[in-house]
């Protein structure tokens, strides 16, 4: 149990930062959490893709939709660390823009794989969507879609 508690104390807060950036446009600590060494992969709410060239792109697209990062909660349900890798499994709470709308609470549920890499916690993977009953997350996601939102850089 050690390991895992530490390695959630070393993550946890990481995530905090990089979610809270990341639903304010700056897309900055989510390229330095996520690990360039493939395989990673991602089945994201929005996108999805496999190797870090797709997948930082991606990630630079979703993260310019967003503004006005208000809140950003992960409520962990299980986790775990072995050797070189580990896992959490959870739900996350966000309020954010998408857009000129204003600020929305939302939630998904999110599974995150990280690697250890010189030291260090990675992540290599990353499934979210939407919690079943979250209207609101539903709500969020279909703001990419209104019209004059996309753009030709869609990844």
């Amino acid at each position: 149990m050690a390991e895992v508690d530490e390695f959630l104390g070393s993550v946890l807060p990481r995530l905090h930062e990089m979610e809270m950036a990341f639903h304010s446009g700056d897309v900055g600590p989510r390229f330095a959490t996520w690990s360039h060494n493939d395989p990673v992969t991602l089945f994201g709410a929005r996108l999805s893709g496999s190797g870090w060239t797709k997948i930082a792109p991606a990630f630079e697209w979703v993260a310019a939709k967003f503004s006005k990062g208000e809140s950003y909660e992960y409520e962990v349900i299980s986790a775990g660390a072995s050797g070189d890798l580990a896992y959490i499994v959870g739900y996350e709470h966000t309020k954010a823009a998408v857009g000129s709308g204003p600020p929305e609470a939302y939630e998904l549920r999110v599974t995150t794989i990280f690697r250890r890499e010189d030291g260090e916690w990675k992540v290599i993977h990353r499934h979210a969507d939407p919690m079943l009953d979250s209207d609101s997350a539903r709500r969020h996601w279909a703001r990419f879609d209104e019209p004059g939102f996309e753009s030709a850089s869609t990844p």
